[in-house]
């Protein structure tokens, strides 16, 4: 099983690529998409990491995978940028899946 990175820029990219993690620099939606639609047929993938401004390009797709598919795991990790605030987003998942605030 692997864990392969979509970053938004190279900064995470080569960090992760330094600890073993394979992945990719990408910043139109479209390319996001791809990208993410590559790593959903790869069955060796079990695991895809991506950066929060990532996220925040296209939440709508990325929130229906995470409810609707079993594999591989997404998962946000923080960015450069810093802003975001990973406890609420966590927060904000759960109850988007179990249907209760928390």
């Amino acid at each position: 099983m692997k864990i392969f990175c979509i970053s938004d820029n190279t900064d995470t990219y080569v960090g992760m690529k330094l600890s073993g993690i394979d992945g990719v620099v990408v910043h139109e939606r479209h390319e996001i998409l791809e990208e993410l639609d590559k790593c959903l047929k790869n069955e060796e993938i079990a695991i895809v990491l991506m950066t929060t401004k990532i996220i925040n390009e296209c939440p709508d797709v990325i929130s229906e995978y995470k409810l609707t598919l079993s594999k591989p795991l997404l998962v946000e990790i923080p960015d450069r940028h810093g802003s975001a605030k990973i406890g609420e987003t966590i927060d904000r998942y759960i109850s988007e899946a179990i249907g209760i605030k928390l």
